[in-house]
C-alpha cells in the first residue's frame, strides 16, 4: 500500500491518498478527518500507524507502507 500526502491551496484543505500496489485509489480523506475514509476500507483499526506515519510524512512524497 502506498500513501501520499498532498497539500491543500487557499481553500483547499490537505488530503491523503491511500493506493494499492497496482496504485489503484483505495482511499482519499482530509488529514484532520480519516475515520470514516479508513472504517470504509477496513483499516479502522490501523488509524493510528497510519496516521503516525501521514504526520511524519513531506507533502507530495509516495510511500509505500505495509500493514
Amino acid at each position: 500500500m502506498y500513501v501520499i500526502k498532498v497539500k491543500g491551496v487557499a481553500k483547499i484543505p490537505d488530503y491523503v491518498q491511500l493506493r494499492d500496489d497496482a496504485f489503484t485509489l483505495l482511499a482519499y480523506f482530509r488529514v484532520d478527518r480519516p475515520d470514516k475514509s479508513l472504517d470504509k476500507i477496513g483499516l479502522g483499526d490501523k488509524l493510528e500507524h497510519i496516521m503516525n506515519i501521514v504526520r511524519e510524512l513531506p507533502f507530495g512524497q509516495i510511500k509505500k507502507i505495509d500493514l
